[in-house]
């Protein structure tokens, strides 16, 4: 007897898990349509429209730009739309008095709660693989239509004023200054170099052009001067036709234009921060965009769960007020996102705390609200 109650015990349990999925399908559709439509008609078709009316912009391209920002959009309603479907969902099933009865029979809240979870996980995972591979795309593409076919620029030819900063243990090595780089030759003008030794200058390295040849930066027509560091006197140690450059960045890479990191994927965004730890600059809202990128899509995991937990509870209540209630969940964990960014873009918190703060709050509240909701009923 015991060997068919275990067979009949499990299948039973995974009915019960396809059917709180079952549950959950609709609103999740229906709460991905309907969020991505409010936050276009919030502010995307009315710039698409200006475009239209204001620039003269043709409808092709209006609507190749609205395709390109849906993908960023349908990256924030996810998890909207997660917890709007497991809100409504349990909601059903709690005014059906189906949540007593599992409770009746046995289950833990926990347990009749797994299917949401694991369901979040995999839609966190989706949510991450859009964010990171289509996202991107997207809003490069975007901003390439905006640029030079909307506002018709140009593609720059040359990069001017560059700045360059090596330090080592905090201290400073060498600053380079290029005047002017041409970004089809790869030759550069007016390259100055300064090297320090203890924190001060020793020498100082003059060339009026230089090239990237062959994997390497060579210099032109140039002369090295050396600097005393208790005299300040400089003396010309010697004048040369070309000499090296020892430069571990590419052109590409000099003339790297710090384009949004929405542009960028998490590799790229490394490699920007690395460049610019390279070239002395602030690299605080890279380091907030790449956290974003990871924190963001785990809301949708936190929100399932949450959703199911408040809709859970023992009361009657219309979908009308589930989507309410959802709204003002998603407020709330977008005042303290937008608080806790503006606090990690100041730099008065890490941005890997600024970036998971609405998450960890959020967390939190799910494990108490799941903790409540285990005791219910």
């Amino acid at each position: 007897m015991i060997k068919l109650k275990i067979p009949q015990m499990s299948f039973k349990i995974r009915a019960l898990d396809r059917f709180i999925l079952n549950e959950l399908k609709s609103p999740f559709l229906f709460g991905l349509v309907a969020f991505t439509t409010i936050l276009v008609a919030g502010g995307l078709l009315f710039q698409m429209a200006n475009l239209i009316i204001e620039k003269g912009v043709s409808v092709g391209v209006v609507i190749r730009l609205f395709i390109y920002y849906v993908p960023r959009l349908v990256v924030l309603t996810i998890p909207m739309s997660c917890l709007l479907s497991a809100l409504l969902g349990f909601g059903k099933l709690s005014s059906n008095s189906e949540i007593v009865a599992l409770k009746s029979a046995g289950l833990s809240f926990q347990r009749i709660a797994r299917p949401v979870a694991v369901a979040a996980f995999f839609i966190s995972v989706i949510t991450f693989v859009i964010n990171e591979s289509v996202v991107p795309i997207s809003e490069r593409a975007a901003s390439n239509v905006m640029k030079y076919e909307v506002l018709h620029e140009s593609a720059p030819l040359f990069s001017k004023k560059i700045f360059l900063k090596e330090e080592e243990e905090g201290s400073v090595k060498r600053v380079i200054y290029i005047d002017q780089l041409d970004n089809r030759t790869k030759e550069m003008t007016g390259i100055t170099v300064e090297e320090f030794e203890n924190d001060l200058m020793a020498r100082i390295v003059f060339a009026s052009k230089g090239k990237w040849e062959k994997g390497s930066w060579w210099l032109y027509d140039g002369a090295v001067y050396e600097i005393d560091g208790t005299t300040k006197k400089i003396d010309l140690l010697f004048k040369f036709n070309r000499q090296a450059l020892i430069l571990s960045l590419g052109p590409s890479e000099i003339t790297m234009s710090g384009g949004s990191p929405d542009e960028m994927t998490i590799s790229e965004l490394l490699s920007a921060i690395d460049l610019k730890e390279k070239m002395g600059e602030g690299t605080t809202a890279l380091w907030m965009a790449l956290h974003l990128r990871l924190a963001v899509p785990w809301a949708c995991l936190i929100f399932g769960v949450l959703g199911a937990a408040l809709g859970s509870r023992p009361q009657r209540s219309s979908s009308s007020v589930g989507f309410g209630l959802s709204v003002i969940i998603i407020f709330a964990y977008y005042v303290i996102m937008s608080f806790s960014r503006a606090l990690g873009d100041s730099g008065k918190i890490p941005a890997v705390l600024a970036a998971w703060m609405a998450n960890a709050v959020f967390l939190a509240v799910s494990a108490r609200m799941c903790v409540r909701a285990n005791k219910l009923g």
